[in-house]
């Protein structure tokens, strides 16, 4: 595919959000960055982490609490990723770079690459969002098909059913396959892969190694094969559907759109700020628990207008963004709820199974 490239031309309504964002932030004497509520959070998280880890393997606690403590511990590796990682990757946890990029690599310490993911995510999601062929985040082939540019195969008759599925094996499937299909192919989607530096390759590799060795190898030595497989199977279950949902209810669904450029010129006629419009939508804003579990990330059109400005943000430029749309009459999509998003992800799924 050729280098796709979106209209240039800055219209009002983006110099009029970008305008009003900016005063938002310089009226009141706010960073973009995290502040001490994203600090604390974060505390929380990895306290917490370290706590269910410790009981699991060193305490033993009964099969019941067990089985809890790993759903938990699911979660827990869901939330540091849309909460920590995430603002560090993209250089919104903190002012300094350095913290930042410690940031990003919670993920390494949860079996991912920071290397891999920010090319992938921050460079070309977020470029070419919901574009087939470039977003490597919407290419789930051949078991989902999510956009009409897609092949369709007889069993997506059904995947409005068996996405759960996928979902739960989602983050297995990451830390084991897709990493290293990309380090070794040096592809993403279409996209090849910049040249890593012997630290990036030594990161990758030693990350992997101490993933594996912390949350599989330790705990087979002090509760047995059986049981850690069972109890990293669920925590694995449990986080690949977390961040599987998430993500799908902000780009799959019935109303987001998959553009495609024109085949003789490769450009997307609308500008890049409606791009984002068109092709991400919000869910739950206003449930704070949906909020502080997610990282911000049900506010997902806040994020894919401003990735450079912290979640702890969102709820409060959400309104200016939502007003300068209604203003200038371009889209803003938001669901109400979690169940509502999730239906019309389901919709989506059926619709694209059967035609």
């Amino acid at each position: 595919m050729a280098k796709v490239t979106f209209n240039n031309k800055v219209s009002p309504f983006t110099e009029t959000l970008k305008a009003r964002i900016n005063s938002y932030f310089e009226n009141n004497k706010i960073q973009l960055t995290g502040n001490r509520q994203l600090y604390i959070k974060t505390g929380i998280l990895v306290s917490t982490l370290i706590a269910i880890y410790v009981t699991l393997v060193f305490f033993t606690p009964p099969v019941w609490l067990s089985v809890l403590l790993c759903g938990l511990l699911g979660v827990n590796f869901a939330a540091i990723g849309f909460n920590v990682m995430h603002d560090g990757a993209h250089g919104s946890y903190s002012g300094k770079k350095t913290v930042n990029e410690i940031m990003a690599y919670s993920l390494n310490l949860m079996g991912g690459s920071s290397y891999i993911w920010k090319i992938k995510h921050n460079l070309i999601h977020h470029s070419f969002t919901n574009v087939e062929g470039l977003d490597d985040d919407i290419d789930v082939r051949p078991f989902l098909r999510v956009s009409e540019e897609q092949p369709r195969y007889w069993f997506h008759r059904f995947q409005h059913i068996y996405f759960i599925l996928f979902y739960s094996l989602a983050y297995f499937m990451w830390v084991y396959w897709m990493d290293f299909e990309k380090y070794f192919t040096r592809k993403i989607g279409e996209s090849t892969l910049r040249k890593m530096s012997t630290k990036d390759h030594f990161i990758f590799w030693i990350s992997k190694l101490v993933y594996i060795s912390v949350f599989v190898v330790i705990p087979i030595f002090k509760v047995g094969l059986v049981d850690t497989l069972i109890g990293y199977g669920i925590a694995v279950i449990v986080c690949g559907i977390l961040i599987s949902v998430v993500f799908q209810l902000a780009h799959v669904i019935q109303e987001t759109q998959f553009p495609t450029p024109d085949e003789k010129t490769s450009k997307i006629d609308t500008e890049w700020t409606v791009h984002q419009l068109e092709t991400t939508a919000n869910f739950s804003t206003k449930n704070k628990v949906v909020s502080w579990l997610v990282g911000g990330l049900n506010f997902q059109v806040e994020h894919h207008l401003f990735p450079r400005i912290s979640h702890v943000h969102y709820p409060a430029i959400s309104k200016l963004v939502r007003d300068t749309c209604r203003e200038y009459n371009v889209a803003y999509l938001e669901h109400p709820t979690v169940l509502s998003a999730i239906s019309s992800h389901i919709k989506h799924l059926k619709v694209m199974g059967r035609r």
